[in-house]
């Protein structure tokens, strides 16, 4: 039996992480190969920023193995223990290539085990158990360390999704070499890390502009949109994740075969963008949050496509099990895998035949649902929503961004969101707005009391309009506008959010609904001492503070 320790998810107990098998579902010997993948990708990261630092130039190839790596060890994204290894020879390969170029031109690289490492596939399983929480004993460093390499894994998985779509930015996947290196030195102190956590909150701003780009260069700019929660006659795929690039795929290749598309969790903002929305064969969103997916997909009757992370295995007899795909980092055994051809796009006909064969989605609910303002739309409403500010009919913005989950203590977003005083609006995005979007919270002078901005990454646009408001306003501090932060995390790409934040400059954000097993009790206080960070406690005392 491998040995196993993590705690990077929400879920996991505070100061032990799950150690006999992870709640998401992951195996110890599959835990092991991430973090074998995990120690080639830092090897693999520290040399390459030697080389970029001795004025080597950017290699895609190189880029996007970090990119990978990162993105497929994220949680709920990857459990196909053979789709690991084969990524981790790809970046033992890749090592072997970078570590030739350094001796051809000279470069000292630094002398970490991880940098050293033959990459022999006979060590493969003592260096996999090796590589447990970053061989560090110093919790302190630990903390730093674990939080900087789970905001890099959120990081790459908006690079990946903006680089699919032509977008890259070389600064930034310099970046994450930087931080891989700083991470992966043994002797990198508190005083060096605190800079580089920082720091990886200002590459995630970056990244997330550059996704925002990239997503409105390609299909236009998201906008007031309904969605239809219920069902039609005709069969169905069903597409989960935050790809929109394989849902534009898909949409082009299902139009006229008298398949209907809907999406799932976090692909639901598709909806708002014009360019996709104009397929007519994109009739709805169906289901909830990603950990209903067990209940829900038995239910959908046609096949399923996975684009990212928040896979929940399912059941040994799952009646779906045998019609579900997954794509680009995501795997999970015995399902297809859908790989991407030379020129960057799909071939659903598999996915397509499937679906010819299936019967049409069984409705679970009906109606619709209301969303589309990202910062483009807010500000085409701007005059409006400055005007019921300055008149007292809006009082308050509370930004309830992040993950949604199976946790009962969750239960606490849905009741705030109903406690808030009438005269406060929800800023939301990710899938934590599924806690609330479906209640009748009703809106203020024409302006829905919920604004959802879309996906995860799309939590941007809420400090684009932070700063935004900060300007109109004439504040001298963003942290004097009538806005708190109550964000729910579950996993990596919550982390870069919140990092992102932090390195705004804006304090007193409340996470839940629990504080991270990964930061220690004096890194927390670091936090606190310097950003005010803080944790929900019961809706009447956090209404009390932000509403």
């Amino acid at each position: 039996m491998a040995n196993m320790f993590c705690f990077q998810c929400q879920e996991t107990a505070k100061g032990t992480g799950c150690t006999v098998r992870g709640v998401c579902g992951k195996a110890p010997e599959t835990s092991r190969w991430m973090d074998l993948l995990l120690s080639v990708v830092r090897g693999v990261g520290s040399i390459y920023h030697s080389l970029l630092e001795n004025g080597a130039k950017d290699d895609v190839k190189v880029d996007d193995f970090i990119i990978d790596a990162l993105f497929a060890t994220i949680t709920n994204a990857n459990f196909d223990d053979a789709a690991l290894l084969a990524k981790v020879d790809n970046g033992i390969a890749i090592k072997k290539q970078l570590l030739d170029e350094a001796a051809k031109n000279g470069v000292k690289l630094p002398a970490y085990h991880e940098v050293e490492w033959g990459g022999e596939k006979a060590d493969y399983e003592t260096e996999g158990d090796k590589e447990t929480v970053l061989r560090e004993s110093n919790e302190d460093i630990r903390s730093l360390k674990e939080t900087i390499v789970l905001g890099l894994k959120g990081m790459a998985a908006y690079y990946e999704h903006a680089a699919r779509i032509g977008y890259r930015d070389e600064s930034i996947v310099r970046f994450m070499a930087k931080a891989l290196d700083g991470i992966t030195n043994p002797n990198a102190t508190a005083d060096e890390l605190l800079p580089l956590l920082l720091e990886t909150g200002k590459f995630g701003v970056d990244v997330m502009a550059l996704l925002d780009k990239a997503n409105t260069s390609a299909y236009g700019n998201p906008e007031l949109t309904k969605v239809n929660i219920g069902v039609g006659k005709r069969p169905g795929i069903l597409i989960s994740g935050h790809d929109l690039h394989d849902l534009a795929d898909l949409l082009e290749q299902t139009e006229g075969t008298g398949i209907d598309v809907y999406t799932h969790g976090e692909m639901l903002p598709a909806h708002y963008y014009p360019e996709l929305k104009k397929y007519k064969h994109l009739v709805g969103n169906y289901g909830n949050a990603w950990w209903k997916q067990k209940e829900e997909f038995s239910h959908f009757n046609g096949p399923i496509v996975f684009t990212t992370n928040c896979i929940v295995p399912p059941s040994p007899n799952a009646n779906y099990k045998d019609r579900v795909f997954t794509s680009n980092s995501t795997g999970f055994p015995g399902w297809k895998y859908i790989p991407t051809k030379a020129d960057g796009h799909k071939d659903f006909s598999e996915v397509i035949e499937m679906a010819r064969h299936c019967q049409a989605p069984e409705e679970i609910e009906h109606g619709e649902i209301v969303g589309g303002f990202a910062h483009n739309q807010v500000f085409a409403l701007a005059d409006k929503v400055v005007e019921a500010v300055k008149s007292g009919a809006i009082r308050k913005f509370v930004v309830m961004s992040g993950c949604d989950g199976r946790m009962k203590s969750r239960n606490y977003y849905a009741d705030f969101a109903q406690a808030l005083p009438k005269d406060v609006v929800i800023l939301t995005s990710g899938c934590a707005k599924y806690k609330y979007n479906k209640l009748n919270l009703g809106d203020i002078n024409g302006i829905p009391r919920v604004l959802d901005a879309g996906q995860c990454n799309d939590s941007y646009s809420w400090a684009v309009v932070a700063l935004k408001l900060k300007e109109i306003f004439g504040a001298n501090d963003i942290n004097d506008l009538p806005i708190s932060f109550n964000i729910a995390w579950y996993e990596q790409k919550a982390v870069i959010v919140l990092l992102a934040l932090l390195s705004l400059g804006i304090k007193n954000i409340h996470i839940g609904p629990t504080l991270p097993a990964f930061v220690s009790p004096g890194i927390l206080k670091v936090l606190q001492d310097n950003f005010g960070l803080g944790t929900i406690s019961t809706v009447d005392d956090d209404l009390k503070i932000m509403g």
